[in-house]
């Protein structure tokens, strides 16, 4: 299996850093592919960066569709943390629900440094 472009290995962790133009639907799609890389490869925590892509905010369908597709991509295998602009995450963190539901252990932020702090946590906070 080819390792995803964009995609870095870490000690602790993997980070799927995207850039460029792209639709949500697109975008969606080859993250999902990337959750799906980690879930095959046995790599258990995944850093999504999606801040130096430029798409469309995110309707609420696509959020659904979007927390849907990442869960099933995973598995409940790989832990996911999002690196997000405040713009573009949803005050009701409603693609998240709909993951997490689904067995998805993700979370949202807008600092990469919470974001590995959460992603590392042992305790799972």
């Amino acid at each position: 299996m080819k390792t995803p472009d964009a995609f870095e290995l870490k000690d602790d962790y993997a980070v799927y850093r995207p850039s460029g133009q792209t639709s949500v639907d697109e975008g969606v799609r080859k993250a999902a592919a990337v959750m799906s890389y980690c879930r095959a490869q046995k790599i258990r925590r995944l850093l999504f960066d999606t801040t130096h892509l430029e798409f469309p905010t995110p309707t609420t369908m696509e959020r659904f569709n979007m927390g849907a597709a990442f869960a099933s991509a995973t598995g409940g295998a790989v832990r996911v943390v999002v690196v997000a602009k405040p713009e573009m995450i949803d005050p009701q963190k409603f693609g998240m629900t709909v993951a997490r539901n689904r067995g998805l252990w993700v979370e949202v932020f807008t600092s990469e440094d919470e974001a590995v702090t959460w992603l590392l946590d042992p305790n799972g906070r």
